[in-house]
């Protein structure tokens, strides 16, 4: 359906904020994970027509969007980090501000996309009026307007109650069923129970694109536990990549990623999805050192 070729963006001389990129995706839930600054953002908006790639291609059936953007522009939701709305506008004028830019002419499909994100009861209230989680999914309903093949939205859930957090996930992942969603995030916790695939980047660069059950499994010998006095800890601290640290009555008690027992007594842990990305990021460095 979508496939990334070879995918190169270069701003200045020097800087690649994508670096050889390639990814071949189909319909479902894909989580596009990174630190800021990996990429992500830069890789979305060639997705989404908004900048062109310095080299590489991206075809969207087949048709190479960067030369005949028109070929998914129609087809296309997406959803920016930084999403604004005219607050003078109830959130049914801004649907349907949004379907005539879009070229939808049904108003039976604004009512069904304000169903879907939960907002119908709130159609006639104006925007400035408000929640995060409520524009967010204001955000989300402009997106799914002409019914897209194509959801591609950044750090979804940022500024949101964990209530909020946990509507919108369910929303996404449901729209998965039928559609591509890219989700861009640096929230492992946002995407690793609706993610059928999981492409890593960082620093420019795609360094796994596999599924969350493998990520875990390849995590696994590398994510230890263990409890230890004050002094013990902060010896440490100092030669290992400590996860987590949390202080009970008998000691300290670890998670750390290291790919050989850290410490008399620990024992190796089964990691969550967190935990072996970030064991993986740690012996990456390891042997790039």
């Amino acid at each position: 359906m979508l496939e990334i070729r070879n995918v190169v963006k270069t701003y200045g001389k020097n800087v690649r904020a994508v670096d050889d990129v390639s990814l071949r995706l189909t319909p479902g839930v894909v989580g596009l994970i990174g630190h800021n600054g990996a990429g992500k953002t830069t890789l979305m908006q060639m997705v989404a027509t908004l900048t062109r790639p310095s080299s590489g291609q991206i075809l969207f059936e087949g048709v190479d969007i960067a030369k005949k953007p028109d070929a998914i522009r129609s087809r296309l939701g997406y959803l920016p980090q930084d999403f604004g709305v005219y607050p003078n506008l109830t959130a049914l004028e801004f649907l349907q501000y949004f379907a005539a830019l879009k070229g939808v002419r049904d108003p039976a499909r604004l009512r069904r996309v304000l169903e879907m994100v939960n907002l119908h009861e709130q159609a006639g209230r104006y925007a400035a009026g408000f929640s995060g989680g409520m524009l967010r999914r204001l955000g989300i309903a402009q997106a799914l307007i002409n019914d897209p093949d194509i959801l591609i939205v950044d750090e979804p859930t940022a500024g949101l109650d964990p209530e909020e957090r946990l509507r919108f996930r369910h929303l996404l992942a449901e729209i998965g069923f039928r559609k591509l969603v890219i989700v861009s995030t640096h929230i492992v916790s946002d995407i690793e129970n609706m993610a059928g695939q999981l492409a890593i980047m960082r620093q420019g660069r795609l360094v796994a694109f596999d599924t969350p059950e493998t990520l875990v499994r390849q995590g696994r010998g590398q994510v230890w536990s263990a409890t230890v006095d004050a002094a013990e800890y902060e010896l440490l601290r100092a030669k290992v990549n400590v996860l987590q640290a949390q202080r009970q009555q008998h000691g300290i008690s670890l998670r750390i990623a290291h790919p050989s027992q850290p410490c008399a007594g620990a024992v190796a842990a089964e990691p969550s999805l967190e935990e072996a990305l970030m064991a993986q990021r740690y012996a990456t460095q390891e042997i790039a050192a």
